[in-house]
């Protein structure tokens, strides 16, 4: 039987299929989804040609990678004591539900293992370069937690899994679209990376305690509650003015001036971090800091398919 604890009723966490719902961490999934639309709308934007199979085979692939990789970090989190049943901000699938951890571990081996045939099955449509490139992300992806010195636990996983989840996907998806890879592509991709960047810093933003305690030194531990808030707060001025020098430059169309809708709700993430100093408090904005990256990433992308037909 599940643990009845005051932090699974305070996080509203129910039995039956949604314990396995929590396990994937749906709310971190827009991170693999929203690189991947952007970087297949700005492939049909360049050539008004879309191959539909292409765009579903890589979605479900990055999409099970990145499930996978939040399995991982169950897993391992748990194996090294970093995660109780008091822990905020984890599926809880181990440490509140009661799910064998080597159920976990296999369910991610199988979600890679799926990831891999997918992969294989682009690489056969496109080049085999993306089998290689597909390879070194999903050992990325289990380094990150995984192995004698995961990523995350140092102050490089912001800068990781920005660059792999968004330059990396974006790249990825164009290219298999398009069969190259320009220099505006890898512009266009900034600002989705900064954002998943975000999303990694708002984590450890709200696990700072904890995580000092356990000898982590990510970003947040080393600027401290403060500095990190302020680190994130102009990683967000930053990709909403990397945008307007793009569109201002006409690599990005006039279109993506509807990105700036998603600053009131960029601004609310902000707030939602200043004055909080317990993992509860911070949660609502750890979600909206997801939300924040899939608004902006949307409005990116499909500002990009009218700039195909417009």
């Amino acid at each position: 039987m599940p643990h009845k604890t005051n932090i699974r009723e305070a996080l509203n966490e129910k039995d039956g299929i949604q314990v396995w719902w929590r396990l994937l961490r749906p709310h971190t999934l827009t991170a693999s989804f929203i690189p991947v639309f952007v970087g297949t709308m700005a492939a049909y934007m360049m050539q008004k040609e879309l191959h539909i199979f292409l765009f579903i085979a890589m979605l479900l692939a990055t999409l099970l990678i990145q499930a996978a990789t939040n399995m991982f970090n169950e897993y391992y989190d748990y194996v090294r004591g970093l995660d109780t049943e008091k822990s905020v901000g984890i599926s809880g699938t181990i440490v509140r539900d009661g799910i064998e951890p080597k159920i976990v571990l296999k369910i991610a081996l199988i979600f890679f293992g799926i990831a891999i045939l997918l992969g294989l099955i682009i690489a056969i449509a496109t080049s085999w370069t993306i089998a290689l490139i597909g390879a070194l992300s999903m050992l990325v992806g289990y380094l990150y937690t995984g192995g004698p010195y995961p990523i995350a636990y140092t102050p490089l996983g912001e800068i990781t899994s920005g660059l792999l989840m968004g330059t990396v996907i974006i790249g990825i998806s164009y290219y298999i679209q398009t069969g190259e890879v320009t220099s505006e592509i890898i512009l266009i991709s900034i600002p989705i990376a900064i954002l998943i960047g975000t999303i990694m810093l708002a984590n450890n933003i709200r696990d700072l305690d904890n995580d000092k305690a356990n000898g982590r030194k990510t970003v947040a531990i080393l600027l401290g509650h403060e500095g990190a808030v302020k680190l994130f707060a102009s990683l967000f001025i930053i990709t909403y003015l990397w945008t307007l020098v793009l569109i201002i430059s006409g690599i990005l169309p006039i279109w993506s001036l509807l990105v700036f809708l998603s600053i009131p709700k960029a601004r609310n993430v902000i707030k939602g971090y200043i004055g909080k100093t317990t993992p509860l408090e911070m949660m609502p904005a750890m979600v909206k800091t997801g939300q924040t990256n899939t608004i902006f990433g949307f409005l990116l992308g499909f500002s990009l398919l009218l700039g195909a037909f417009i």
